[in-house]
């Protein structure tokens, strides 16, 4: 008998919703920054890995590819981390700092 959601070789399915990345838009509302960037543990933190774009109203924008599961990020406004006031909620991260945590289901 075959499992439901695998493949003929009964390995599981590769297109399972833990595998598939879903976009994710994130917005800083930082009018007077002059550089945002968003950091995470999608982008193991990296300072420049994810640059966001200034918006005429004054927000920052940036999408990003994610994975199923939970995220840890924050923005760092001109050098400044910066909790997401729209987050999901707030976690630590391995430093025992606070950072914004997002759900992708």
């Amino acid at each position: 008998m075959s499992r439901p959601f695998s493949n003929p070789s009964g390995s599981p399915d590769r297109y399972s919703a833990k595998k598939m990345l879903k976009p994710v838009n994130f917005v800083c509302i930082a009018p007077q920054a002059q550089r945002v960037f968003l950091v995470g543990d999608f982008n193991d933190w990296h300072p420049e890995a994810a640059p966001m774009k200034k918006q005429f109203d004054g927000a920052w924008t940036a999408q990003v590819q994610l994975n199923h599961g939970h995220h840890h990020y924050c923005f760092l406004v001109d050098g400044h981390p910066t909790l997401d006031p729209r987050a999901q909620g707030i976690a630590r991260n391995e430093k025992n700092e606070k950072v914004s945590l997002l759900a992708v289901s």
